[in-house]
């Protein structure tokens, strides 16, 4: 007998046999060859890295260098709505420099070109069937940290020592990271609340660029500092199964799946810009039905489309501890 998901993928023309039984979770997260330009549709409320090195340089230190590694830890949209969000423990994560032999300070930090709703859903343009994504994000480095920016709600603690020679392989490694990572990923999707469930698909945010420098500085022989508390904000949806659908070519288009496209279109509705107070009320009435009594989620994840199958508790946002790394 059909499950309801099954039944109800049928209905609108989902294959639901092959790919699933030989899907390996969680779905990698797809690196590219180089960063494609970005559409011009695209704009950002904000300058992205508006004092960064235009041509996404690093500058190189002396060999003999020291070089004190910071934890950068700071409510969302800190510099407009101050300690707001932190109450909800949404942080934005980054890492700072600071040079003995020069006395200079720097900041590295990765996030969304054209900020976070835009990265989180899509543009539905007129007389377009196909979802238009502005979902770029990219490492952005510049001198100087903001200490009272990360200080006056947030974090600024030195968590490790390295070499010059240290810090110029990771510029190298942070450039070709940024080169081959080229988009945001809010979400993180797993079974269910529990510590080993299974992990569907993994976020690709600030604050895994964080724990992949991290990495990268212990691969380089870096010793942490262990009695730092080093917790990170994730937005978790819970669902069964993940069901692939296809991409935008399978999807939309004269020789799609009509059906599918006009679901995923309506689905996506609710959470369009600049809506109305009575609009955004209506729409939140219907993420609701759609996402809780429907259990239904239409995840992009690179650049493809995949059903999810939601159970409790729906959605959570979580602030988590994960050490930092032990060599």
């Amino acid at each position: 007998m059909m499950t309801r998901v099954a039944l109800a993928l049928a209905l609108i023309g989902v294959s639901v046999c092959g790919v699933v039984g030989l899907q390996l979770w969680p779905v990698p997260y797809r690196r590219f060859d180089y960063r494609p330009k970005t559409d011009p549709y695209c704009q950002a409320q904000y300058t992205f890295c508006p004092t960064g090195y235009a041509d996404g340089s690093i500058p190189l230190m002396k060999d003999e260098d020291t070089i004190e590694i910071f934890r950068l830890q700071a409510p969302v949209w800190e510099f407009k709505y101050g300690d707001l969000l932190g109450h909800f423990k949404i942080m934005h994560d980054a890492i700072g420099f600071k040079s003995s032999l020069t006395g200079k300070n720097y900041t590295a930090e990765w996030y969304e070109l054209f900020q976070l709703g835009n990265c989180t859903f899509p543009h539905l343009r007129p007389d377009v069937e196909e979802p238009f994504w502005c979902n770029q994000g990219a490492a952005c480095f510049f001198e100087g940290i903001d200490d009272e920016h990360w200080r006056s709600y947030g974090t600024l603690v030195p968590v490790a020592t390295i070499s010059g020679s240290m810090f110029n392989q990771l510029a190298k490694w942070i450039k070709e990271d940024n080169n081959t990572g080229i988009y945001y990923e809010t979400w993180t999707v797993k079974d269910s609340m529990a510590p080993n469930s299974t992990l569907w698909f993994d976020s690709y945010d600030c604050s895994k660029f964080v724990l992949r420098v991290y990495q990268k500085l212990s691969e380089l022989g870096a010793t942490f500092k262990k009695s730092i508390e080093t917790k990170y904000t994730r937005l978790f949806l819970y669902s069964g199964e993940p069901v692939y659908l296809g991409n935008a070519s399978t999807i939309f288009g004269p020789h799609g799946n009509k059906s599918l496209a006009a679901e995923i279109h309506k689905f996506y509705f609710p959470y369009r810009p600049h809506q109305s107070f009575k609009d955004l009320l209506l729409s939140i009435l219907e993420i609701y039905g759609k996402s809780v009594l429907q259990k239904t989620f239409y995840l992009y994840y690179n650049f493809e489309y995949w059903y999810l199958p939601m159970k409790p508790p729906y959605i959570t946002i979580t602030y988590e501890e994960i050490p930092l790394p032990s060599r």
